[in-house]
Protein backbone atom coordinates (compact mmCIF):
# COMPACT_ATOMS: atom_id res chain seq x y z
CA UNK A 1 0.00 0.00 0.00
CA UNK A 2 2.94 2.32 0.65
CA UNK A 3 4.18 1.86 -2.90
CA UNK A 4 0.78 2.96 -4.21
CA UNK A 5 0.93 6.03 -1.98
CA UNK A 6 4.36 6.93 -3.33
CA UNK A 7 3.23 6.28 -6.91
CA UNK A 8 0.15 8.47 -6.44
CA UNK A 9 2.22 11.29 -4.93
CA UNK A 10 4.78 11.04 -7.76
CA UNK A 11 2.07 10.95 -10.45
CA UNK A 12 0.06 13.87 -9.07
CA UNK A 13 3.19 16.00 -8.71
CA UNK A 14 4.36 15.05 -12.20
CA UNK A 15 0.97 16.04 -13.64
CA UNK A 16 1.21 19.40 -11.84
CA UNK A 17 4.73 19.93 -13.21
CA UNK A 18 3.63 19.09 -16.75
CA UNK A 19 0.59 21.39 -16.52
CA UNK A 20 2.80 24.25 -15.40
CA UNK A 21 5.26 23.50 -18.19
CA UNK A 22 2.59 23.49 -20.88
CA UNK A 23 0.84 26.56 -19.47
CA UNK A 24 4.07 28.51 -19.50
CA UNK A 25 5.08 27.31 -22.97
CA UNK A 26 1.74 28.05 -24.62
CA UNK A 27 1.42 31.57 -23.23
CA UNK A 28 2.35 33.73 -26.19
CA UNK A 29 2.98 37.08 -24.57
CA UNK A 30 5.79 37.58 -22.09
CA UNK A 31 3.48 39.41 -19.67
CA UNK A 32 1.06 36.48 -19.58
CA UNK A 33 3.90 34.05 -18.93
CA UNK A 34 5.19 36.20 -16.09
CA UNK A 35 1.74 36.43 -14.49
CA UNK A 36 1.25 32.67 -14.71
CA UNK A 37 4.77 32.02 -13.42
CA UNK A 38 4.36 34.39 -10.46
CA UNK A 39 1.02 32.84 -9.49
CA UNK A 40 2.50 29.36 -9.68
CA UNK A 41 5.53 30.54 -7.69
CA UNK A 42 3.26 31.83 -4.92
CA UNK A 43 1.35 28.54 -4.83
CA UNK A 44 4.53 26.44 -4.92
CA UNK A 45 6.12 28.59 -2.22
CA UNK A 46 3.14 28.17 0.09
CA UNK A 47 3.07 24.43 -0.55
CA UNK A 48 6.83 24.15 0.03
CA UNK A 49 6.55 25.96 3.37
CA UNK A 50 3.81 23.54 4.37
CA UNK A 51 5.97 20.55 3.37
CA UNK A 52 8.95 21.91 5.27
CA UNK A 53 6.82 22.49 8.37
CA UNK A 54 5.77 18.86 8.21
CA UNK A 55 9.41 17.87 8.78
CA UNK A 56 9.30 19.68 12.12
CA UNK A 57 6.18 17.67 12.92
CA UNK A 58 7.93 14.43 11.93
CA UNK A 59 10.90 15.26 14.16
CA UNK A 60 8.57 15.72 17.11
CA UNK A 61 6.89 12.40 16.37
CA UNK A 62 10.31 10.76 16.28
CA UNK A 63 11.13 12.20 19.71
CA UNK A 64 7.82 10.87 21.01
CA UNK A 65 8.62 7.43 19.61
CA UNK A 66 11.93 7.36 21.45
CA UNK A 67 10.26 8.52 24.65
CA UNK A 68 7.51 5.91 24.31
CA UNK A 69 10.10 3.16 23.83
CA UNK A 70 12.01 4.34 26.88
CA UNK A 71 8.87 4.49 29.02
CA UNK A 72 7.68 1.09 27.79
CA UNK A 73 10.98 -0.45 28.77
CA UNK A 74 10.87 1.19 32.19
CA UNK A 75 7.22 0.34 32.94
CA UNK A 76 7.42 -3.41 32.52
CA UNK A 77 3.67 -4.05 32.86
CA UNK A 78 3.89 -7.50 31.40
CA UNK A 79 4.58 -9.25 28.12
CA UNK A 80 1.15 -8.63 26.57
CA UNK A 81 1.12 -4.87 27.14
CA UNK A 82 4.78 -4.55 26.13
CA UNK A 83 4.15 -6.27 22.81
CA UNK A 84 1.09 -4.08 22.19
CA UNK A 85 3.15 -0.94 22.87
CA UNK A 86 5.94 -2.16 20.59
CA UNK A 87 3.39 -2.77 17.83
CA UNK A 88 1.92 0.72 18.21
CA UNK A 89 5.33 2.39 18.26
CA UNK A 90 6.38 0.35 15.22
CA UNK A 91 3.24 1.33 13.30
CA UNK A 92 3.78 5.01 14.13
CA UNK A 93 7.38 4.73 12.99
CA UNK A 94 6.34 3.25 9.65
CA UNK A 95 3.71 5.96 9.11
CA UNK A 96 6.20 8.70 10.01
CA UNK A 97 8.75 7.34 7.55
CA UNK A 98 6.14 7.15 4.79
CA UNK A 99 5.08 10.73 5.48
CA UNK A 100 8.67 11.90 5.31
CA UNK A 101 9.19 10.18 1.97
CA UNK A 102 6.04 11.77 0.56
CA UNK A 103 7.22 15.17 1.76
CA UNK A 104 10.57 14.60 0.03
CA UNK A 105 8.74 13.80 -3.21
CA UNK A 106 6.65 16.97 -2.85
CA UNK A 107 9.69 19.13 -2.21
CA UNK A 108 11.54 17.66 -5.20
CA UNK A 109 8.73 18.47 -7.61
CA UNK A 110 8.08 21.88 -6.07
CA UNK A 111 11.76 22.73 -6.54
CA UNK A 112 11.46 21.70 -10.19
CA UNK A 113 8.33 23.85 -10.61
CA UNK A 114 10.04 26.83 -8.98
CA UNK A 115 13.10 26.37 -11.20
CA UNK A 116 10.88 26.17 -14.29
CA UNK A 117 8.97 29.31 -13.34
CA UNK A 118 12.13 31.28 -12.65
CA UNK A 119 13.64 30.26 -15.99
CA UNK A 120 10.47 31.32 -17.82
CA UNK A 121 10.53 34.70 -16.06
CA UNK A 122 14.22 35.32 -16.75
CA UNK A 123 14.21 34.19 -20.39
CA UNK A 124 12.34 36.24 -22.95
Amino acid sequence: MQILGYAYRFTSNFVFLSLVYFALNYAEKYQHRVIIAVLVLVYAGMHAVSALRSFNFFQRIERLELEARRLAAAAGDGPSSASARKQIVGDVSVLRHAGEMKSYIDILFLALVILLCITKIVTD
